[in-house]
């Protein structure tokens, strides 16, 4: 069993604080705030990192089942949009889009599907969004 930890700091209020996020040993150490997140300000978010944490772990799932189910991918690309939106009081993960692109030799379309579905479905990180609408866009690249 893995536990993975990461240190957030704020300091002031929402709209004029700021903070830093780190993790990995300081290999991570960025800036966020309100204006990154809300705004165009230019530093990460919560939000960012969810997005960047789903589409990982949906990279290496659909890679786990691909290979079961008979074929080595040679390359998966996949892009998480994750959407915050404003309800009642305070705010809430709506939705994360996938978006992935797949070399694949000798895939058939229905299995690659499949197991695309399967990847969005069990990855930890999509259980974890269990509550979050999670969309999928899946291309298979030619070989």
């Amino acid at each position: 069993m893995s536990t993975r930890s990461a240190t957030a700091i704020w300091r002031g209020n929402l709209e004029e604080g700021k903070g830093r996020i780190q993790f990995g040993d300081g290999r991570f150490d960025e800036p966020y705030s309100a204006g990154s997140r809300f705004g165009d300000e230019n530093a990460t978010n919560p939000e960012e990192l969810v997005a960047a944490a789903h589409a990982a772990c949906f990279s290496m799932a659909f890679a786990l089942g691909l290979a079961k189910a008979g074929h080595k991918p040679e390359h998966i690309e996949t892009e998480a949009a994750v959407s915050i939106e404003q309800q009642g009081d305070g705010y809430a993960i709506t939705t994360s889009k996938l978006t992935t692109k797949a070399n694949v030799p000798g895939m058939d379309d229905d299995v690659f599907w499949q197991q695309a579905e399967e990847a969005k479905k069990n990855c930890p990180v999509s259980k974890a969004l269990a509550g979050v609408d999670i969309q999928l866009e899946a291309t298979l690249r030619p070989e």
